[in-house]
Formats: structure tokens, sequence, C-alpha cells
């Protein structure tokens, strides 16, 4: 179950799971987030769904993943004509968000949405043609939750539950949650507490320690068998499932939380929300220039941008000397800020006496590809008297285009000269300025 196709960032869907719209009352709660005091803690790690990034244990494999986002609650705190999932955050309803998050979400193989029985309208409106399943909800958070792990499929595995109210949550909060399932039967994202914690009303009446105490986030992840075993055990109101599940006596797992994935409980929170959103929809556009020199010595070519050209001499360097393709590779490091070809490859280490350029160009694109960076435009000029550049140019295009991994129509090549001024201009060798720019994906 794929909802690619239900909005886009820069042909990627953006991710985010919903909370639990909540009848909570916690008996220590801040910034509208359940406070805990668990120490069993998963640290943020590459996860079996980021592919061949993982670091997990040859063992781990991805589950089947099922999404249950509880919908039901009414957000009294919020106010409003509606309830608070189904108001605007960014022209959308805030349960699209949530909806649009989870389902884009590779490991998420199905969505499940516990709605309100009056909710029908404004459910139909903010689900669209999205394919997830609504089941109606039941008088209390815990008769909903049930009536949502009832609704799962067969296959599913381990299930996140996400409350409707929290849009923001990222793939990454997402794949340190799964990540924790692989070694624990039950998992969620927590924040530590750093603020010291008062009790009192208008008055403080004494200060909490807050040591192990952590802020609850969602999604609250478990193995299915599990959860459905706790709540049938369980009797009474709970904060959150990870209460639940704790009564049953499972090892729930502490994994990286974030400020961003914040629950919407009070007007203002919608204007942060809404900061957040804005934030990450910004285009990242770098622009990156590189400048390369090598000098003329004894030869019978010259290697530029990948192309051997005859001449009556040969530049000089450590490697093959193509200071066309060291000035784009130098111009790729410079838009990721990560340095530049002496830094990756030194001078001073024999391997890469005689080393072929591409190999160097090879590395920058690499990098950018894992950075999240797709290069979009490469401009190269070479500064020379002789050779003659042009009846090579295409040539060069094609290959630069090849080793960049975009189309020539994205790759310009061209010359110039100095004027018979300077180093260039007494023949004594050949300088090139390149820039590349890059976008985030």
């Amino acid at each position: 179950m794929r909802l690619d196709r239900y909005y886009g960032d820069l042909g990627k869907s953006a991710k985010a799971i919903g909370l639990l719209i909540a009848q909570m009352q916690p008996s220590a709660c801040f910034l509208g987030e359940t406070t805990w005091g668990v120490t069993n803690i998963v640290p943020s790690q590459l996860s079996p769904y980021q592919g061949g990034m993982t670091n997990a244990a040859p063992s781990a494999r991805p589950f089947h993943a099922a999404a249950l986002i509880v919908a039901a609650g009414r957000g009294a705190r919020m106010g409003g004509d509606i309830p608070k999932q189904y108001q605007s955050l960014l022209g959308k309803p805030v349960l699209s968000h949530t909806i649009q998050a989870l389902g884009c979400h590779p490991a998420v193989a199905e969505v499940i949405v516990v709605h309100h029985p009056d909710d029908t309208a404004l459910l139909a409106a903010s689900v669209g043609d999205c394919m997830v399943t609504c089941v109606p909800g039941g008088d209390t958070r815990d008769a909903s939750v049930k009536a949502g792990l009832a609704a799962l499929s067969e296959t599913a595995e381990v299930v996140l539950i996400h409350d409707a109210a929290r849009p923001l949550v990222s793939a990454q909060v997402i794949d340190d949650v799964l990540a924790g399932l692989q070694t624990h039967r039950g998992a969620a994202p927590g924040l530590e507490v750093t603020d010291a914690l008062w009790r009192g009303r208008a008055i403080v009446s004494n200060i909490e320690p807050r040591s192990n105490l952590h802020r609850a986030q969602t999604p609250q992840g478990f193995h299915i068998s599990d959860i459905r075993a706790a709540h049938t055990a369980f009797s009474g109101s709970a904060a959150d499932d990870v209460e639940v599940a704790l009564a049953h006596g499972l090892d729930i797992a502490i994994t990286q939380g974030d400020e961003d994935n914040l629950k919407l409980t009070r007007p203002g929170d919608f204007a942060r929300a809404e900061r957040i959103l804005k934030a990450r929809k910004m285009i990242d556009i770098r622009t990156g220039n590189g400048f390369d020199v090598h000098r003329f010595g004894p030869g019978d070519h010259v290697i530029l941008a990948g192309i051997r050209i005859p001449h009556s001499r040969a530049l000089q360097g450590h490697s093959d000397a193509d200071v066309g393709l060291h000035s784009v590779t130098d111009a790729i490091y410079g838009a990721l800020a990560k340095g530049d070809i002496g830094q990756h490859f030194p001078p001073s280490d024999p391997q890469w006496k005689g080393m072929q350029s591409d190999v160097f160009l090879t590395h920058a694109v690499d990098l950018a590809e894992s950075d999240g960076f797709a290069i979009t435009h490469a401009d190269l000029t070479l500064i020379c008297e002789h050779p003659k550049i042009g009846p090579h140019s295409p040539a060069m295009r094609t290959e630069l285009a090849r080793l960049l991994r975009i189309d020539m129509s994205r790759v310009s090549v061209k010359a110039t000269t100095s004027e018979r001024l300077g180093f260039t201009g007494r023949e004594e060798g050949i300088a090139a300025l390149a820039t590349v720019t890059l976008v985030k994906l």
C-alpha cells in the first residue's frame, strides 16, 4: 500500500504520523506530553528500513508494519468548531498530514484510522483517495485502540500506534522505533526532560527530580500479539499504550524523540507547526565553485574533462592532471561543504599517484547522493591558448554528463583565453573554473 501519489515534495512524499487523540489525564504532563520514568534507552541508528545503509544486526529483517492512527478524540483543550485533527494546517486537515507521513513510510504496509462515529464527513475530506481502513472508535481511548487492533490484517507483525494530533513526525523517528522492535517487545520515542520540574498549581509546592524522566511521544510500536494481549488484560484508564504494555510486563525501549514531533494541544501549537512545515518545504539549493591549475611538462597529450587530446606537451600532476575534472570535483565538495580533493585524496599518499581523475569525481558524486542531493547542472570553463577546446567540447560534455549521472543538456563545457596574459597566456599551463548546482531531494 503506497500513498506516494498523495502529496509530494521534490518528487518524494513527506511523511508524518498522527498521535493518540486523547482523553488523557496523566499525573505529570508538560507541554502536552506524558512524562515517563523509564531507563531502557535505544540510541538513534540506521534501521533495516534504510536499505544498504543499515548497521543493524545481520539477522534483522524489515517487519510487515501497520500504522494505527487514533483520531476519535474531541480535543477540547484546543477549542474550535471541529476536533483539532480536522482543523486546517497549511491548507490541509491535520489528519491529512498525519496519514501522509505514516502511509508513505516504506515499512508501513497498511494504515488504520480509528475515528469518532460523528466525524464521517470530516474524515472523508481528510482521507481523500488515500488507501486507508477507517474504523469507528469506542467510548474510551482504550476501546478505540482495541477496535483498531482488531482491524489489522493477519500479515501485520508490528503496529505503530500514533496520535492524529502529531502530524510532524519524521521518518527517522519511525525508523528508530522499528529498529527498537528488532530487540524489544515494544519501542517508543521519548525526549529527556532537561528543565526543572515543579509540582503545584498557582504556587510551587515542591521540586520533582528529573533524573531518568522522558517526555513521551508517538508512534509507540509493539509486536501485535503482545499489545493485543496487553489491552485485553488491562482495566481502567492509561495515559498511553506504553502504560498498558508495561502493566502486561512488556519491555519497552526508549528511542530518540524529536522536538518537532509536537502534539497539537493548544491554539498556539498550530503556529509552531506551520513554521516547522514551512521550513521543511524550503528547497535546499547549493552552488559550489572549483578552480584548478596544472603546468605543462614533457608529453604528447593532455587529458581534459576525461578526454585524451593530442598535444605537444602534457599536464603535470600527482594524478593524471585532468584540470577540468579536478575543478568540477572541487565544486561538488564545495557545495557540500566537504573540503576539497586534497583532503579526500592527499597528494602525499602514493596510492593516488597517476590515478585517473574520474575516481575523484565519482567519489564526490557518490558523496552528494549519500547526503541526499541531486546534481542538476555543471558549467566548466577551460582557460588556455592551446590545445583548442572547441572541437572536443561535445565529447567532454558527454563524458562529464556520464560521470555526473545527469543529462548532457545540463552540462556546459567552454573555453576562453587570457589574451596572452599570465601563465596561461604564456602557455605555461591550463586553468579551469567550474560551477556546480546541487538540489536536496
